[in-house]
């Protein structure tokens, strides 16, 4: 029970690592908040215990009455994870303005926009953590995925930022930087390839570990970043990649 007592919200959490993430820390101890914004799947993986919000994080408004209503519901705030996201593979030159704002409302802006409503129940709990997902994208640039790139290796100098920002308050914030993930949003980037086994070989070809991460890995990590087993940590990018990042 290493988050007993601890009142957490996580966001893009109806599937995929956000999911995984909302499911350990309950089983860790924790009360929590699961932000999403499709309903249907939310109601789908709902788990007993935990506060379900429909919210697109994008959305300032629908942002701040959803941080409101999970505070008021799990008396109070000590931990955010923002692991809401998307992705947009697209040749630069054929990439609108429109989903390249698309890609930063999501990625970067909505992070900005969690973190800024949920920061007074944070500082009047004392403490508190906030960890961002970010990718290894932000870390090791990848092809035809600039406004992906561009919006996570931003999502991590906002965190460091933030960080100093917000030390005096006791409050940690760090990213965890993961690589390939057997998530839908990974599986569909090569599942509609005319070859998809060619495709994936191809992606596992630049990894030291020659397979796609599990999202209950990447939510150990979150789990120890949310964890006072990391009290000394905060400005950091944990890449959780199987080797990707120097391979």
């Amino acid at each position: 029970m290493r988050l007993a007592g601890r009142r957490v919200l996580v966001t893009g959490a109806a599937s995929g690592i956000g999911l995984a993430i909302a499911r350990l820390f309950q089983r860790e101890g924790a009360r929590v908040a699961a932000l999403d914004r499709d309903e249907a799947a939310l109601t789908r993986t709902s788990v007993d215990g935990v506060v379900a919000l429909v919210c697109d994080v994008a959305e300032e408004r629908q942002v701040r009455a959803a941080v409101t209503q999970a505070a008021a519901a799990l008396g109070g705030l000590d931990g955010v994870v923002n692991s809401a996201g998307i992705d947009l593979m697209r040749p630069f030159e054929q990439m609108t303005a429109e989903e390249w704002a698309r890609v930063m409302a999501v990625d970067l802006t909505g992070p900005m926009l969690v973190c800024h409503a949920a920061l007074p129940a944070l500082k009047q709990a004392g403490r508190g953590t906030i960890v961002n997902i970010a990718s290894g994208a932000a870390l090791r640039p990848l092809e035809q995925r600039t406004a992906y790139c561009a919006a996570k290796a931003g999502l991590v100098m906002f965190g460091k930022t933030l960080a100093v920002d917000l030390a005096a308050d006791q409050i940690r914030v760090n990213a965890i930087c993961p690589g390939i993930v057997d998530t839908p949003l990974f599986r569909s980037s090569w599942t509609g390839a005319a070859d998809p086994e060619a495709e994936l070989a191809r992606i596992l070809d630049r990894y030291v570990i020659k397979r796609p991460g599990q999202p209950d890995e990447i939510a150990q990590a979150a789990l120890y970043l949310t964890s006072d087993e990391s009290s000394f940590v905060t400005g950091a990018a944990l890449a959780v990649d199987g080797g990707r990042t120097f391979h």
